[in-house]
């Protein structure tokens, strides 16, 4: 998804939560108001835990004796993380793909004696 502001094309920021009936919710802006903080912040809670959690899988599954029901529950934690990371690295590709240039805006290469060392 693409919006186009003042400063020419940008990318609406896929938020790290959802709306009513689990529907994606975007933000369009300059990516420094409140909402655009909260987002920063509530990614970084999502990435701490899911680090956090990966620590525990490590742990428990050395473990002996691990029984059916905790390992159930650690992969739908781990499932629950995986998607946050995944929305999370998508939202930010998105506008990372909107402030780099497009390969039709691409710079054309530089010939080997333009090459500054």
């Amino acid at each position: 998804m693409r919006a186009i502001s003042g400063r020419g094309a940008s990318a609406a920021r896929l938020l790290p939560w959802t709306g009513t009936g689990g529907k994606p919710c975007y933000l369009v802006g300059g990516g420094t108001g409140y909402v655009s903080r909260m987002a920063d912040q509530a990614e970084e809670v999502q990435l701490d835990m899911a680090y956090e959690l990966l620590g525990h899988t490590d742990g428990l599954l050395t473990e002996p004796g691990v029984t059916a029901p905790e390992l159930h529950f650690l992969a739908s934690r781990l499932s629950e993380c995986l998607g946050q990371v995944h929305r999370i690295a998508e939202s930010r590709g998105r506008r990372l793909e909107a402030v780099l240039p497009q390969p039709d805006e691409a710079v054309p290469p530089q010939s080997d004696s333009e090459i500054s060392p």
